[in-house]
Order: structure tokens, then C-alpha cells, then sequence
């Protein structure tokens, strides 16, 4: 079998050496018969014709002799494909049209389809990532998984849960003092066997151990492989060295592989979460932190899930407080990565699909059109004993080969788009550093490709190997193309109805992000400027330190020229940040703080309510006089007054915010829209407003990690971020200013879910705009030419100039309004899945009128734009020219 197998390799790729062996032989054999004939008697002359008749067709013996190799069906298509690369170089302008028009609609795929790889497909870039889960508390009441204590951590680790490992981490910022100069790091804190749960490995030293990973531990970090480099210029002597972490010495254990992250953010500092401060590591109502874990071998999700939920049925029974309503929730490692994002890569990718659709229709028509002046050709091959089937297999070859060389330019074009769109982009899709032209999209172009040249190359193929012998041979002779032009015009109108719902889709989302930025925010936006402030260590020590360290820095900031007000606040406005607390009002306890709704709890300063331009609708805001030795007082906005004091007036009533106290209501201001404009969550419709200088110790000295500065200045805010740096550092050397930004720039990233898809969305529409311009053009263009005789008659018997125009463009208007209607009712259909996705559409419904209309007045312009210069070309046909055309 073996060497059968190296026999037809040798004849596959050493043809001629086989071939003049396969002569050889036959020479041979027939050399033997005419001797054995010349030996009884016959003349030479008559012995050789006497063995030939005997042997038989000396060809006939050869292709039997290499249909045996094999390899006849290689051979075949070795020869469609040279005889292909023939065809096309004879009709350059044709072959150019065509692969650039498939380049665009492959090249579309391959991009889309590498965002999706990146993103969706590809696995987690750790040991076994199908083992890998994320565990959450439910809230049942909420019906929402949320973050978890770090004592429901310690409970469910103790309780046997269905795991092999279990893990847990909670997002943390630092200020690194030294070595080198000061600078604010984004790190995390991790339990001791984070790393190997995860199945990942240190590319210098250790994990942290269980007795550092506790309260009272050493100090002790892991950093980036980056940060290691940047600070320490990649030596591996750093192991056991010293950093300065928010004013602590902490030993250096271990550090990471480059680009290593969990999550979406990337992270340069990891410490023992087991250290951290009692206040928070013993409080169940303090939900920020979040577990990951490996399940055992055999064990499913369902399995696991049932398990814990068993577990914390136990812990709410221990807790009734606290932990009663609450349940666990287990999701793939990888689902929180994605997120929503999943929804609308899979429609652009369908959107794109329908691009590649349209530039198979466009590429059809033009092997149609085409097809009609190789009408001849066809006939006399079949005349001459082609068959059907290889007169198809002949054209397929051909546009595979033109789909091929396509997605070959498509994916130069793909790589480029894609590096572009990243560079803008990146910031919008989760795990983007994942996304690359890689082997799987290599394989997908190429799938995909092969695929395309067989569905557009099909149809004009055989309608190709069925001509009409007779007319076609004859001089001059053109045969019907009334069946042709109807299937041209077919996939003209399917070509307009796909446009018109991708321009339907762009358009309902350019008219959401409009709404967005009309929407009213509850805030003014402009000439806001946000930043965060490391605190010097040494002011973080006490709460009275950081009161004073922060009123140090307002002081100092509004004393700034331009500088019209400057507030703390523990939560901007459009941001991801979320101080969700649990409260109730008056004496209305619920039987579990779990069990309580929640506000997003504003902690804020005096200022706060003039420099966003909130408004204040009744009662008092906060003032300087609200210290931490006067009575606690609070303020709630609209919503929070109209769910639980409807028709009455809240001000004098009671809020209670567990674990802190009974605060009286003295205000309502308007209501802010917090993550982004149309999003509502039970985590953030209520909100809610207390002073920074009520806040207690122990919660005081931990709060600068998470407070943000607003200030409002008409001015540049780059001149203004100059000034402020200057009176933060004069105010102390190790201070650090941070995630600086306008609030113009925050809300114009929270239309990200809305801007992506639009944008690419948007390129497809143009896209497809452009593929059905030509395809409307090319149709009507072609059936000019065919219409020539008809036209020199029309116009021998008086027809005037502008009657053959209005003739031409109405055939294509027919064909843009037979596409329109078709296009109109899919959309309708198709344009609801925007609208499934609640954070795609804003103020806009999946029908849209305005949006429909517009869209295909867009469409019928085009049409008459491509009409226009077939038209003028059919109105200067001489008569005389035209009807000598036969």
C-alpha cells in the first residue's frame, strides 16, 4: 500500500518521467508483438499494423493506464486552473472588478470573524480554562449576581465546596513611592493560591504563602513583569528587595510572565488579600470581592452549582442578618470577560455575512453578463464532445480561483482594517489584545473563500454548460438573454432589500447615539474635570488626617486661576464605579440586609451639587456645618423620594444605612444617570448623598483610594491638570495625581456600547451601498447593450431623447423599489434584534419610520445615480448604427 501510495506521488509531481517510462513500456510491448508476427511469416509493414490492432489505441491504453495512477481528477483540475489563470489574463478588467469586489466582502469576514476568535472562541489563556468558573452571591430579590465579602469567601473555602482549588480577588490601587519616584499602580489583591488555581506559574520566584496570605502577615508583593523592568531593569536580584506601597515596605516574592491578566484590566501589583484591614475582612455587608475557582474533575456546572447553593443556604441559616436571600451563582471563567459584547459581535458578524452576499450577487452578475459573450466558445466545446459536468467544473474552477485570489487581497486589506479599528477601538471590546490574523483566520478566509467561489460561480455556470448550440454557432448569432436579465435583476432587488437593512441597522443606531447626546444627564457635563489623588501615606494614617489632607488640596485647587469650584466625591457621574449599599427607610428593617434594596451612596463634599449643576428640588444640600460632631443628615434624589415616599414630603424622615447609622433626610436633588444614559439597575436608580466629613474613622482611612476630585473651569483642562499637579505635589512630594479626565470624555465612553457596533456597522452599510450601486449599475449598463436594436428602433420610429431616459432609469428604479419592499419588510423583522439588545437602542423603536424612510430615499438616490450614465450612453445610440447591429 505504501508503495502504491509513493507510485502516485511519483506520477502526480514527476509527470514527464512517467510519462516517457509509460511510452517506453508500451514501445516495448508492441515492439515484441510485431516481432512474434514477423517470426511466423508476415511482412514487417503488416506485422507492425497487426500488433497495433492487436494491442489496441495506443492513447486509449495511456489514459487507462493513468486513470489507474489516481490522480486523473489532479490532473483535471491542475489543467481548469491554468486554463483559468488564461481566462482571466485575457480579460484583466473583469478579473480586476471581481477580486476587488470579493476582497471587500472577504476581507470584511476575516476582520469580523478575528474580533470574534479573539474574543469569543479563543480559550483562556490558562491550564484547562473549561475548569475554570467564576462564583457569585445571588440576590434573589435583585435577581442579580454581585460581588461577595471576604468572610463569605473564608465561609464557602471551609465548607468543602466542589472545587479543587478556590480562589479570591478584589481590585486595589497603590501609590509606589520607591524605588525611583512616585507613581499610582493598579494592582490587586489575590489569595495565596490565585496563581495556581488559575494554572499559570511565576517567571521569577513564588506564590505567596498560607501564613502571608493571613492578618498580621509580612509584607509581601508580586509584580508585573513590565513594572519589574521599568524599576528594577529586569534583574532577577530584585527577588527579596523592598518597594514602598502606600508608605509600607513590602518584600518583592515573585514576579509574573509578560502580559499576564485576569480580567479586563491590567493590574502591575499583587498582595496577600488576607491582609487586608479587619473592618473590612470581617464585614458581611462590604461585597467587593470576587472568587475564582477550578472544578473538580467530572464535575459540571450544574453539579457545582447545586453544591454551593447548598453551602450558602447553611451560611444565610448562621446569618440571618446578613446572608438571608442570598444564594450562589456559577458562570465559565470566560462569561464575565464578555459580557454583552458577545450579542453584538455575533450581529456584526452576521452583518458582515450579508456584505459577502452582496458582493457574491455583484461578482454573479458580472460572470452573467460575462457569460453571454463566451456564449460561443461554450458551444463549440460542447460541439467538440464536452459534457456538461466538465464544462461546470471548468467555470466553477474559475471563480473559486477569482474567490481565492479575493481573500487573498482580503486578508492584506483585513489585517490593515483591523489594526486601524484596534487602535480606536481597543479600549470598547474586552480582550482585545487577543485579536489577530492568525491561523484560525487564515483557515476561515480560506474556508470561506472556496465556499463563495462555488455558491456565486454555480449558478451563471450552469446556466453556461446548457447552450443552445445551434444559434449560439451561428455568425453573429446572440440567442435570448430574457432569462439571463431576469435572474441579473433578481440579484439586483435581493442586492438593494440586503442594503436597506444594514443602512435600517446604522441608522437606528446613529439616531440612538443622537438621543444620547440629547439626553438629559442630570448633570451639566462640560467644563468638568476629573482626577483621583494619592494621598501621602502619612495623612492616610487617621481620619482626621485625610479630612484635613483633602481640604488642604480643595483649598489649594480653587485658589487656582480659572478655577470657578472643586468637590471630593466618591462617584462620578457616567463612570463604572459603583458604591451600591444596602438601606432602609424609617423603621421599615427588612428581615436581612441582603434582603434590603440598595442606593448608590454619593460620599461627597459642600460643593458638590454647584459644581455638576444638579439640581436641588427640595430641602438642603449638605453644608461645611455637617462635621462628624454634628447629627447625620442625608440627601436623596428624585427617584429614591418618588419609589418610597410617594405624594409625600421626605424631608425629617429616617434613612439607615446598616453597619454606619440613622441619617435624617434633608434634601432631594434630581436624579443622575450613572453608567450610562438609558441603563437602569437596582443597583443605581436610587441614589443617595452623605458628607465626606461625616464619614467615620475607621472607614475614613480607607476611602482615598477610591475618592475622586471634580473641578469646574471654563479653561483648558491640560493647562488647568498643570496647575493642579503643582498644588497637589507642593502640598506633599509623594502625592500622586491619577486617572485624569474631562467629564465630556466620560460620558462620550459610556455611548461605547452603542458607538462600536454603529461605527463598524456603518462601514458595512456604506460598504454594501457602494457593492449595490454597481450591481445596479452593471445590470442596467448590460441591458443597454443588449438593447441597442430595440433602442435604434424606438428612436427610428420618433421616440425622443428624454423618453428612452426615462425608460432606462425606471428599469432600474423598478428594480430599487422591488428591492425596497422586500427590504423594508426584513427589516422590520431583522432590525428587532437591535432592540433585544437593551443597551444597543435609546429613544429610537426597532421600526422606525423617520429612519426607514430616510434610509431608502439614501437607496433610491443611489439607484438614480447609478442609472444616470447608462442612460445618457442609450440616449446618443444612432438609429442608423443601431438597427445595421443585426
Amino acid at each position: 500500500m505504501f508503495s502504491d501510495l509513493l507510485f502516485r506521488l511519483r506520477s502526480l509531481f514527476r509527470r514527464n518521467t512517467v510519462e516517457a517510462e509509460l511510452d517506453a513500456e508500451l514501445r516495448a510491448h508492441l515492439e515484441k508483438e510485431i516481432e512474434k508476427y514477423v517470426a511466423a511469416g508476415m511482412p514487417r509493414s503488416e506485422a507492425a499494423r497487426r500488433a497495433r490492432l492487436a494491442l489496441g489505441g495506443l492513447e486509449q491504453i495511456k489514459e487507462h493506464c493513468r486513470d489507474a495512477r489516481g490522480i486523473s481528477f489532479l490532473e483535471t483540475l491542475t489543467y481548469d486552473v491554468r486554463h483559468g489563470i488564461r481566462v482571466l489574463r485575457k480579460s484583466p478588467g473583469f478579473a480586476a472588478v471581481a477580486v476587488l469586489t470579493l476582497a471587500l466582502g472577504i476581507g470584511a469576514n476575516a476582520a469580523i470573524f478575528s474580533v470574534v476568535q479573539g474574543v469569543l472562541l479563543a480559550p483562556l489563556p490558562y491550564r484547562e480554562p473549561d475548569r475554570l468558573v467564576t462564583v457569585w452571591l445571588n440576590n434573589f430579590r435583585l435577581k442579580s449576581p454581585t460581588d461577595l465579602s471576604y468572610r463569605d469567601f473564608l465561609d464557602w473555602e471551609r465548607a468543602a465546596p466542589p472545587f479543587e482549588k478556590m480562589s479570591a480577588y478584589a481590585w486595589r490601587s497603590f501609590d509606589l513611592s520607591s524605588p525611583g519616584n512616585p507613581e499610582h499602580l493598579e494592582g490587586r489583591e489575590i489569595s495565596s493560591n490565585f496563581l495556581s488555581t488559575l494554572g499559570v506559574g511565576l517567571a521569577l520566584g513564588r506564590e505567596f504563602s498560607a501564613e502571608e496570605d493571613r492578618n498580621g502577615g509580612a509584607p509581601v508583593a508580586i509584580i508585573s513583569n513590565g513594572l519589574w523592568r521599568d524599576r528594577f531593569g529586569g534583574n532577577a536580584a530584585a527577588l527579596g528587595q523592598s518597594i514602598v506601597l502606600d508608605g509600607v515596605e513590602t518584600t518583592l516574592v515573585g514576579v509574573l510572565h509578560p502580559g499576564f491578566r485576569f480580567g479586563t484590566d491590567y493590574a502591575d501589583v499583587y498582595i496577600p488579600i488576607g491582609q487586608r484591614k479587619l473592618v473590612d475582612a470581617n464585614d458581611r455587608t462590604v461585597h467587593d470581592v470576587m472568587c475564582v475557582a477550578r472544578l473538580k474533575p467530572g464535575v459540571s456546572l450544574s453539579q457545582a452549582d447545586a453544591e454551593m447553593n447548598a453551602i450558602q443556604e447553611n451560611i444565610d441559616r448562621l446569618n440571618p442578618e446578613t446572608e438571608q436571600g442570598l444564594g450562589a451563582k456559577i458562570l465559565p471563567a470566560k462569561e464575565p470577560l464578555v459580557g454583552d459584547v458577545r450579542g453584538t459581535l455575533l450581529l456584526l458578524l452576521g452583518a458582515v455575512g450579508v456584505v459577502l452576499l452582496i458582493a457574491c450577487a455583484n461578482v454573479a452578475n458580472l460572470l452573467l453578463a460575462r457569460s453571454a459573450a463566451r456564449a460561443r466558445e461554450f458551444s463549440i466545446r460542447a460541439a467538440l464532445g464536452a459534457g456538461r459536468g466538465r464544462i461546470v467544473r471548468q467555470l466553477v474552477t474559475e471563480s473559486v480561483l477569482l474567490s481565492v485570489l479575493g481573500g487573498v487581497l482580503g486578508l492584506a486589506a483585513a489585517k490593515w482594517g483591523l489594526n486601524t479599528a484596534l487602535a480606536t477601538l481597543a479600549a470598547d471590546l474586552p480582550r482585545s489584545d487577543n485579536i489577530h490574523v492568525n491561523a484560525s483566520v487564515l483557515f476561515f478566509a480560506l474556508g470561506v473563500s472556496i465556499v463563495v467561489g462555488i455558491l456565486f460561480g454555480l449558478a451563471p455556470a450552469l446556466r453556461s454548460s446548457r447552450a443552445n448550440l445551434q444559434p449560439s454557432l451561428k455568425e453573429g448569432g446572440r440567442g435570448s438573454a430574457g432569462g439571463q436579465h431576469r435572474t441579473q435583476s433578481g440579484l439586483v432587488i435581493v442586492q438593494v432589500a440586503l442594503t436597506l437593512v444594514l443602512l435600517a441597522g446604522a441608522g437606528l443606531l446613529f439616531r440612538t447615539v443622537q438621543h444620547l447626546w440629547k439626553a438629559d444627564l442630570g448633570f451639566a457635563s462640560q467644563h468638568i474635570l476629573t482626577f483621583q489623588v494619592g494621598l501621602s501615606p502619612s495623612a492616610t494614617k487617621t481620619g482626621a488626617g485625610v479630612r484635613a489632607a483633602y481640604q488642604q488640596l480643595l483649598d489649594g485647587i480653587r485658589r487656582i486661576p480659572g478655577v470657578q469650584g472643586a468637590e471630593i466625591t466618591t462617584e462620578v457621574p457616567m463612570t463604572h464605579q459603583v458604591n451600591s449599599i444596602p438601606f432602609w427607610v424609617d423603621s421599615h428593617r427588612p428581615a436581612s440586609v441582603a434582603e434590603a434594596p440598595r442606593t448608590l451612596g454619593f460620599i461627597t463634599g459642600p460643593d458638590f451639587l454647584q459644581v455638576m449643576r444638579i439640581p436641588l428640588i427640595r430641602g438642603r444640600f449638605i453644608t461645611q456645618q455637617d462635621t462628624i460632631n454634628s447629627p447625620l443628615v442625608a440627601v436623596i434624589d428624585s427617584e429614591l423620594a418618588r419609589t418610597y415616599f410617594p405624594g409625600k414630603d421626605p424631608i425629617g424622615r429616617t434613612i439607615t444605612f446598616p453597619q454606619v447609622g440613622d441619617y435624617r433626610i434633608i434634601g432631594v436633588v434630581g436624579h443622575v444617570q450613572h453608567w450610562q444614559v438609558g441603563f437602569s439597575s437596582p443597583f443605581m436608580q436610587n441614589q443617595s448623598y452623605v458628607s465626606i466629613y461625616q464619614v467615620q474613622d475607621r472607614w475614613m482611612t480607607t476611602i482615598d483610594t477610591w475618592t475622586w476630585i471634580v473641578v469646574r473651569t471654563p479653561l483648558d483642562a491640560s493647562i488647568v491638570l498643570t496647575e493642579i499637579r503643582k498644588a497637589v505635589y507642593g502640598a506633599a512630594s509623594d502625592q500622586t495625581v491619577y486617572h485624569a479626565q474631562t467629564m465630556a470624555e466620560i460620558v462620550s465612553e459610556s455611548m461605547s456600547p452603542q458607538r462600536f457596533p454603529l461605527i463598524l456597522l456603518g462601514s458595512f452599510a456604506t460598504l454594501a451601498l457602494f457593492l449595490a450601486s454597481i450591481g445596479i449599475y452593471g445590470v442596467i449598463s448590460y441591458s443597454v447593450t443588449q438593447r441597442v436594436h430595440e433602442i435604434g428602433i424606438r428612436m427610428a420610429l420618433g421616440a425622443e431623447r428624454r423618453d428612452v431616459f426615462r425608460m432606462i432609469v425606471g428599469q432600474g428604479l423598478s428594480l430599487a423599489f422591488a428591492g425596497l419592499a422586500i427590504g423594508v419588510t426584513t427589516a422590520l423583522i431583522l432590525t428587532r434584534l437591535l432592540s433585544s439588545f437593551s443597551h444597543l437602542l435609546y429613544g429610537v423603536g426597532a421600526g422606525d419610520p423617520a429612519t426607514l424612510v430616510t434610509v431608502s430615499a439614501v437607496l433610491i438616490g443611489v439607484a438614480i445615480l447609478a442609472c444616470y450614465l447608462p442612460a445618457r450612453r442609450a440616449t446618443r445610440v444612432d438609429p442608423m448604427i443601431a438597427l445595421r447591429f443585426e
